[in-house]
């Protein structure tokens, strides 16, 4: 499984929504259970770009948070998308959505942005 890096793993994407410049990332369940290491490194790129350039980041979540395969490292992972929310919060506008099932840190992080 580890040498699998299937096409659709997650996204992360700078857009324009009606205008304004937002970043966005997704995660999705249904490809490998989400494969979170892989994933951690592009979300906090994301956010930190979002913040540096003072524009509102959305999640899309549909996760069964970390992986028993990826073991401690993907705690540390969470801890670096936690660190980052709170970093980002009253600084720029973090919206959430629960896409599908979510569990641990897949529900931690947009429990502490500012819309769900």
């Amino acid at each position: 499984m580890e040498s699998q890096r299937p096409a659709g793993d997650g996204f992360v994407t700078d857009s324009r929504i009606d205008g304004p410049l937002v970043y966005v990332f997704a995660q999705d369940f249904t490809v490998f259970g989400v494969r979170f290491l892989i994933e951690c490194a592009e979300i906090c790129k994301v956010m930190d770009l979002a913040m540096r350039n003072g524009a509102p980041v959305i999640g899309l979540n549909d996760s069964g948070g970390a992986r028993i395969q990826e073991g401690v490292m993907s705690l540390a992972g969470y801890a670096e998308i936690f660190l980052r929310n709170t970093l980002a919060s009253g600084v720029i506008p973090q919206i959430s959505a629960i896409m599908g099932p979510c569990a641990g840190g897949a529900v931690y992080s947009p429990a502490i942005t500012d819309f769900i």
